[in-house]
């Protein structure tokens, strides 16, 4: 993959070098500069929601949270697991808030978990929610759009919930339907 950004990188660049070569050193320039500053942006986000999940975590809020979710989650993973279960709420708690970074070591963990018990199931279903990742607020767009001199950030709230539900629940009912011919499968005599 790095091979193939440099060589789009470099054709790029010695088309933008032969078309123009007295603006090619001003753009490098303008394009890093702005690439810096959208990278300190998001970083400084990250900081924010990053140090915001553990404080829920030190004062016990996400534990509590996870302990709430866990008939719900009982049922959708399919699993009698508490610690995997108690990863995997986290997990998706994490990314409700869209907290970057955070719900990833969460659902590593419970994934590994999951496959230990051999439950492919539930770790298939929550491979499928990290991947609709349901959001309630997204901070990483929400940086961006901010970082770009959005005037109203905040107006892909709701837009983003509604798709992100949308998504999320296809993914669900389609994990749910793809496994019950293995279900059925299992209950035949052979």
């Amino acid at each position: 993959m790095n091979v193939i950004f440099a060589v789009v990188f470099l054709g790029a660049a010695l088309v933008f070098l032969l078309a123009d070569p007295e603006g090619f050193l001003p753009a490098m320039l303008a394009g890093g500069e702005k690439a810096a500053s959208v990278c300190l942006a998001l970083l400084a986000s990250y900081c924010v929601w990053l140090g915001f999940f553990q404080v829920l975590e030190k004062c016990g809020l996400s534990r509590r949270l996870a302990r709430a979710l866990y008939p719900a989650a009982r049922r959708l993973f399919r699993s009698e697991d508490r610690q995997a279960l108690a990863l995997a709420c986290q997990n998706i708690a994490a990314n409700l808030l869209g907290l970057p970074g955070a719900p990833t070591p969460l659902g590593v963990a419970a994934t590994q978990k999951f496959l230990a018990a051999q439950n492919g199931y539930a770790a298939e279903m929550l491979f499928v929610l990290n991947a609709t990742g349901l959001q309630i607020l997204p901070t990483t767009v929400l940086a961006l759009r901010a970082a770009a001199g959005s005037a109203s950030p905040a107006d892909i709230l709701l837009p983003t919930f509604l798709a992100t539900l949308l998504s999320t629940l296809l993914g669900a009912a389609l994990v749910c339907f793809t496994a019950l011919p293995l279900r059925r499968k299992k209950r035949r005599p052979a």
